[in-house]
């Protein structure tokens, strides 16, 4: 009880500070609606190119619209969701050439914790409604076997993927204390693999499928859950057991977004103002 009561107590500022940046956002309703709008399109823009895609073919990587429609929806609704959680650590660059990082180093608190809390998107949100309608009908779509396993391997991948963007997004934040400039290249990587997550991973070239099928476990997020759930043949290099593996993916892209931002911090001198 008295570990319950310190632990509410020492995550309450977070909590006041998503609070005020959460209301800041709702209070001017009209500015608030637009932004939802805009993202709402979009996600739309980026689920019209697989409709399109597929008015050229009837199967891609060997999956149909249906099966597709699964596999973006999967990686979009997590990649959607960690986007606002994490997805402001991409002002870390801007902290950083403002010299106005050093702030957070005033407070008692962890860095990286005041960085993910110091904003909330969202906006973002009705990009998650694009991904979440995609899943629905993607489901609906495919012909699965309804059981216990099979709402377990969902909700797993499902929580799993949304660990592995976020990590991402940690990850690129991490080395932007070696980079001058560096949002492009790190997001070629963040915003790279969240596209690659919505593509059927059967296509990709063995080089890919090292890249964003292990090193980068983009292919974790959506592609492999989506073979187990429908019960399709397996790429090579990229077996379908491996479908259940999402915790593990996620644990590796934590493993190494934290290993990066501790790095990154240690070699962090301050903006030398």
């Amino acid at each position: 009880m008295a570990d319950g009561i310190a632990l509410r107590a020492r995550l309450r500022p977070y909590a006041v500070v998503l609070a005020s940046r959460a209301r800041s956002q709702t209070s001017y309703r009209a500015n608030f609606a637009l932004d939802l709008v805009s993202s709402l399109l979009s996600g739309l823009v980026e689920l019209a190119e697989v409709w399109v895609l597929f008015h050229a073919v009837t199967r891609l990587g060997g999956l149909d619209f249906g099966q597709i429609l699964l596999v973006f929806g999967m990686a979009d609704l997590a990649f959607s969701l960690a986007n606002m959680l994490f997805g402001h650590c991409d002002r870390l660059p801007t902290y950083l050439r403002a010299g106005t990082l050093d702030i957070f180093y005033l407070r008692p608190q962890p860095l990286l914790l005041q960085l993910v809390t110091s904003d909330i998107s969202l906006r973002r949100l009705s990009r998650a409604a694009v991904g979440l309608v995609a899943l629905v009908a993607g489901l609906a779509a495919g012909d699965i076997t309804w059981n216990v396993g099979t709402v377990a391997l969902l909700v797993i991948s499902l929580v799993s993927g949304i660990a592995t963007f976020a990590a991402m997004f940690v990850w690129a934040g991490g080395l932007q204390f070696f980079l001058v400039e560096g949002e492009e290249m790190t997001n070629a990587f963040v915003y790279g693999g969240r596209y690659a997550a919505t593509q059927p991973a059967s296509v990709w070239s063995r080089p890919l499928k090292v890249v964003f099928g292990y090193f980068f476990p983009m292919a974790f997020t959506g592609f492999l859950p989506a073979v187990v759930l429908l019960d399709l043949p397996a790429p090579a290099w990229l077996p379908a057991w491996l479908g259940w593996c999402g915790p593990l993916a996620a644990l590796w892209a934590w493993a190494m977004a934290l290993l990066c931002w501790r790095w990154g911090v240690r070699h962090y001198r301050g903006g030398g103002g």
